[in-house]
């Protein structure tokens, strides 16, 4: 398959014009990012969007990996001098990794086996002779004959070894394992059951100590929860295929001919082969197929629960007072301006031992006061729920003498990794570890994507059995996400963290770095075209990087959109052509703009002005809603001033709550209490996707508080 096969066949697969595919591939090959190429090279790529290009780059990737082992196959059996114009036209024409590995399988390096045994005892014409079933008059023992010797001593000797051989190549047949493996992976029944050593205290795995179903019916997270049992030595796991399905395609090649007085030997040898050699390798197929499919699909869900949640809306004006609560420890907690800056740190003992309730509410009150506190953020962890009591006390006495903050619940899943990591030494070097969990929190509510950038996605929580997939491919799936979100919102150059800087198009750790430390040193930024200054930022990181870095306030008012450097004279020939300058106002822009649309089609005007349609169409967009954030679309977050128990929660209520996380078998919700609702996918409508940060009306269904679960439905759907 050379290049333009590939890009035919990606094309082809995702439904565009090999044209699209090409450019793409180009790009790429040129160095450019996903994010830049979706934003600013459209023209090119027909308008190809992020998950478009990136599915391209993916399978692209995988292509030419793929021609490559290919090329390694044909070199390798070629030095065997086992290659035939037949084998090389069906490796050259092998579509997937696995048709190419099933054909080179007999070829392959194998450990000592009872088939090489018996070849190297010279065996293997004898096998020969079974798989071709010969038509002789001669009897079995005069076909054993002439292969006796020292290591051979007796017939059956002979013929057990020949069908060992035979039984390998039975096994090995690219068409016998293709054929069986594809009726495996849809007949095939997986079992389970319990390991009578095994203890399961809390009962994790109790649903699959006698489970049976079609690999076909098993569900991603029950192919991940068995896994880990079996990984824990809880289960035991089995997966059976039926004899016909492996029994009929061995027979379909290696054919027993009633005439020849071999054809027993070759039946032997295909009842052997099946649940010895063939049945077991399509097993473990099988079962790395299933996983595969399982964790492509958990990587995928918590890929979206984490987008979901990075582009939640930043609570923007707020000074804000975050609570990491304890126990024993005490409650961290630290104040924060509007900027994120911190003004104040202490610690209370509202909570036993301690119990100090009325000295933590007097400290709170008075943080409260002196630096205008309008928000209160809570972690949700150790202590949580006593401390929301705490802050509802706190908020209700307030009332009573004029006005009070609200407060939240913030998920502080990754706080503690931040606190211990380099960056954080960094941001906070004064401060104890355990307080900078609390300054994390504040600051989440403020702008969650700059704070959750700082931590590793993986621990930031939103998936499920993310400790059970492939981490590798998790890192990277999550780190996309992270640049995809961060590329998508845009960054202010003169405020952002090294953390947020690295995920800029085209900018890494080590260049973010000294990108604040030129800021630090010579001062703010004026300009974008300022940061070519910066030692290692060349021309072409700056092509990647510039559309997505914002000056405000600058000597440029064309550096605080989204528009590139490149495009800046099309922008300026645009505003002049509508009667504006580049210092109008946004606000006054709207209408002198879309009445020079109206005067002049957009094909025509970018045709006179040298420009692509879908980036004059960007253009007019950012002129009249410059650096627009896409956070501004989602819902904001629910903020409370009193607090529920599980206690007050009765069947039929209906209650607003904040969508956590989004698994396959539904939804948790926060709607005030301490432990989060479950909204079964059973319980809602199907035609309602529900997403990380939605804010939903749920009905109680069922409160076990002594087990801690809430059950909740869609509005009507309780019954």
């Amino acid at each position: 398959m050379n290049e333009k096969q590939i890009v035919t066949t990606i094309a082809r697969e995702l439904g565009v014009r090999p044209a699209q595919v090409a450019a793409t591939a180009e790009l790429l090959d040129e160095a450019n990012t996903i994010p830049f190429i979706a934003r600013y090279r459209k023209e090119a790529t027909g308008s190809l969007d992020e998950s478009q290009l990136r599915a391209a780059s993916e399978r692209l990737a995988q292509l030419r990996a793929l021609e490559e082992r290919r090329e390694a196959v044909l070199a390798r059996i070629e030095a065997l001098g086992q290659l035939t114009p037949e084998l090389k036209e069906q490796i050259e024409g092998a579509a997937t990794l696995t048709a190419l590995e099933d054909l080179y399988q007999p070829y392959r390096p194998k450990r000592r086996t009872r088939a090489s045994a018996a070849r190297e005892k010279g065996l293997g014409p004898l096998a020969e002779m079974i798989v071709a079933q010969v038509q002789t008059r001669k009897s079995l023992s005069e076909l054993a004959q002439p292969f006796l010797n020292d290591e051979v001593a007796t017939e059956e000797e002979a013929w057990a070894g020949a069908r060992d051989i035979v039984a390998e190549m039975i096994s090995d047949h690219p068409e016998v394992r293709g054929e069986t493996r594809e009726k495996a992976l849809q007949w095939a029944v997986l079992m389970a059951e319990k390991r009578e050593e095994a203890e399961d205290k809390r009962g994790v795995y109790r649903q699959y100590y006698a489970f049976e179903a079609g690999v076909q019916q098993l569900r991603p997270h029950q192919i991940l929860a068995i896994n880990r049992g079996e990984a824990e030595n809880v289960l035991r796991v089995q997966v059976d295929v039926a004899e016909r399905d492996w029994l009929l395609p061995a027979k379909s090649v290696f054919r027993p001919h009633f005439r020849s007085p071999l054809c027993n030997q070759l039946e032997e040898a295909i009842t052997d082969a099946g649940p010895r050699l063939l049945v077991p390798a399509i097993v473990r197929d099988v079962r790395r197929t299933l996983t595969e499919k399982a964790e492509a699909h958990a990587i995928g869900v918590f890929a979206t629960n984490l987008r979901n949640l990075l582009l939640q809306p930043p609570l923007a004006g707020h000074t804000v007072l975050g609570i990491d609560p304890g126990f024993r420890t005490g409650c961290k907690v630290a104040v924060v301006d509007t900027t994120g800056k911190l003004l104040e740190t202490a610690t209370i003992y509202p909570h036993p031992p301690q119990s100090q309730r009325d000295g933590a509410l007097k400290r709170l009150s008075a943080l409260v006061q002196q630096h205008g506190v309008t928000l209160i953020a809570i972690g949700n962890g150790t202590a949580s729920r006593e401390t929301e009591l705490l802050v509802a006390q706190l908020i209700g006495l307030m009332q009573k003498h004029g006005s009070a903050p609200q407060y939240l619940i913030v998920n502080e899943a990754g706080a503690s990794v931040y606190s211990a990591s380099e960056l954080a030494r960094e941001e906070l070097p004064e401060l104890d570890v355990s307080l900078r969990g609390a300054v994390s929190i504040a600051r989440r509510v403020q702008d969650p994507l700059a704070e959750l950038v700082k931590i590793d996605p993986r621990s930031i929580g939103v998936g499920l059995y993310q400790h059970d997939v492939d981490q590798k491919e998790l890192a990277e799936t999550l780190d996309w996400v992270v640049t995809s979100v961060v590329n998508q919102v845009g960054v202010d150059v003169n405020t952002a963290s090294p953390a947020l800087l690295t995920y800029v198009s085209g900018i890494g750790p080590a260049l973010a770095r000294r990108i604040v430390t030129e800021r630090e040193t010579q001062g703010p930024f004026r300009s974008r075209r300022a940061l070519q200054k910066v030692s290692g930022l060349g021309p072409k990181t700056f092509e990647q990087a510039a559309g997505f870095l914002r000056i405000l306030d600058g000597e440029e008012p064309l550096d605080a959109t989204a528009i590139h450097p490149e495009s800046y004279d099309v922008a300026k020939a645009v505003l002049v052509r509508a009667g504006l300058t580049t210092d109008s106002p946004p606000a006054a822009r709207a209408e002198p703009l879309a009445a020079l649309r109206r005067r002049r089609p957009v094909g025509e005007l970018a045709q006179s002005l040298g420009s692509g349609v879908p980036t004059l169409e960007d253009i007019f967009e950012q002129l009249v809603r410059p650096g627009r954030d896409p956070r501004e679309d989602a819902p904001a977050p629910i903020l409370r001033s009193d607090v529920l128990t599980m206690e007050d929660l009765q069947p039929g209520m209906r209650l607003k709550g904040t969508v956590r996380n989004v698994v396959d078998f539904g939804a948790f919700i926060d709607i005030g209490v301490k432990e989060d609702g479950l909204l079964h996918r059973s319980r809602k409508p199907r035609s309602v996707s529900l997403q990380v940060g939605d804010v939903v009306e749920v009905e109680i269904v069922q409160v076990e508080p002594e087990r801690g679960r809430i059950s909740l439905a869609w509005p009507g759907m309780g019954g």
